[in-house]
C-alpha cells in the first residue's frame, strides 16, 4: 500500500471512530425541524420551534390550491414518543381548529395523523424531508 492510500485509510478509520455514536447510546432519532413537501405536491413547510411549541409555516403553495397560502401556520404542542415519534395536539388558527397529532418521522420522510372529533375524523398525510433545519 502506498503512503497516500495509508493516509486515506487512517482518515477513514478515524472519521468512522469519531463519528459513531458512544457505546451504549443509539444514535440520534430523525427531527421534524426542517424543510418538508407535502405528499400530494401542493404545499411546503417549514417546521421550527415557535416560543415552547413547534410550527409549521407553509413557504410554498401550489397555485390554485384552495384554503391555503403561504404563511399559513400550524402550531404543534408535541413531545417525542419514542421510535421516531411524536404525539401531542396541533392547532390550526386559520381554521380555529385544535387535532389530536401523532409525527412519524425518518431520515428522509415523515407521516402525520391529525384527528378531530373524539378521534372519529382523521387524515394522514406523507411528507418528504427537503432540507435540515
Amino acid at each position: 500500500m502506498n503512503t497516500r492510500h495509508a493516509h486515506a485509510a487512517i482518515a477513514a478509520a478515524t472519521a468512522a471512530v469519531l463519528l459513531a455514536p458512544p457505546l451504549g447510546f443509539a444514535a440520534a432519532e430523525p427531527s421534524p425541524f426542517g424543510l418538508w413537501a407535502r405528499g400530494d405536491g401542493n404545499a411546503r413547510v417549514r417546521i421550527a420551534r415557535c416560543g415552547s411549541d413547534i410550527c409549521a409555516v407553509n413557504t410554498w403553495i401550489r397555485e390554485g390550491t384552495k384554503g391555503e397560502k403561504t404563511g399559513d401556520k400550524l402550531v404543534m404542542t408535541v413531545e417525542p414518543a419514542g421510535a421516531g415519534r411524536w404525539t401531542g395536539t396541533a392547532f390550526d388558527p386559520q381554521r380555529d381548529l385544535s387535532y389530536r397529532l401523532t409525527m412519524t418521522v425518518g431520515a428522509a420522510s415523515m407521516t402525520t395523523r391529525g384527528c378531530i372529533v373524539v378521534g372519529l375524523l382523521c387524515k394522514e398525510m406523507g411528507w418528504t424531508r427537503l432540507g435540515g433545519d
